[in-house]
């Protein structure tokens, strides 16, 4: 099995020390992530992470039942490139004089979809997102042209196929833990027998 770029998303409580934990996993298994983003999710108290690496499937597979056993996670899943609607945002820092006197530089910006979020006497800002291919296309673009800084954002992803999950995760946070919710389920079950 070959080596693919995959994008694991990993639904957890909100805990002190958990992505120290799951960073963790990946370096015992000597495994590089390629890109790592946490932020809160759809639902209060449910953070999200993305995390980009490039492995066998079956290595993945694994992976995410190695992260499930961490107490704070509620669902890891994995998928390719494919499956997912992503992107990585990126800011690029050059010099305004030459923004100003270069047309072709304009045009550029344009072609690659960047707008300017900070024009300074000494240096513009511009703002571009996309996948990583045409990120790196606009750096290599603007080599030439004196390009300062540059900085990419780790990748933010949405699974194309998960509908329902929200409300599997709404769900669980209503559910009391222990006895009590099978304890429900059963009396549920058993006011079924009883009317029929």
């Amino acid at each position: 099995m070959s080596k693919q770029e995959f994008t694991i998303t990993v639904y957890t409580e909100n805990q002190i020390g958990l992505l120290n934990r799951i960073a963790i996993i990946f370096s015992r298994r000597k495994i590089n992530v390629e890109s790592l983003n946490t932020s809160p999710s759809e639902i209060e108290s449910v953070h999200r992470f993305t995390i980009v690496i490039n492995e066998t499937e079956d290595v993945v597979r694994k992976l995410c039942r190695q992260i499930e056993k961490q107490v704070e996670v509620l669902k890891a899943y994995f998928n390719t490139n494919e499956e997912i609607v992503w992107q990585e945002l990126a800011l690029y820092k050059v010099p305004t004089d030459v923004i100003a006197e270069k047309v072709k530089v304009e045009r550029l910006l344009r072609e690659y979809g960047a707008r300017a979020v900070v024009i300074r006497k000494d240096y513009t800002v511009f703002e571009t997102s996309g996948h990583r291919e045409e990120i790196e296309g606009l750096i290599k673009a603007l080599e030439p042209y004196g390009l300062i800084e540059f900085v990419r954002s780790a990748r933010v992803a949405i699974i194309k196929d998960s509908k329902g999950f929200h409300e599997k995760l709404k769900e669980f946070e209503r559910k009391e833990p222990g006895e009590e919710v099978v304890e429900n389920e059963f009396l549920s079950q058993q006011d079924e027998v009883f009317t029929m």
